[in-house]
């Protein structure tokens, strides 16, 4: 996988996706939004994907972009697709879509 180039404003593409937070920590603490469960606040820290820069501008226009608060809400019967809430709004997605945000979980 690669972190897709940064195409808003041009520049080092790690920072302008990350908003200057961290990819990975030493103990690589980050997960995917694909991996939480119901009930999880999380930060995202980057968008992920596979050479689809339509994917990763899709996942912004939505609202997940580094620094933005994501709390899972619930979950189809099968797993799939999932509903979380984006600043003040509900959106739902894939788990091939929300395994491109790199996130980690908000305690307390």
């Amino acid at each position: 996988m690669c972190v897709v180039e940064a195409w808003m404003r041009g520049g080092d593409a790690e920072s302008e996706l990350t908003g200057g937070l961290p990819t990975t920590t030493g103990n690589d603490a980050s997960q995917t939004l694909a991996d939480m469960v119901p009930g999880t606040r999380i930060t995202v820290v980057a968008v992920v994907v596979d050479g689809a820069p339509d994917v990763a501008r899709r996942l912004a226009d939505l609202g997940f972009t580094p620094g933005t608060l994501v709390e899972v809400v619930r979950r189809a019967p099968l797993r799939d697709p999932v509903v979380y809430r984006v600043k003040d709004y509900e959106v739902c997605l894939r788990r091939e879509q929300a395994a491109c945000v790199r996130t980690v979980e908000v305690h307390g």
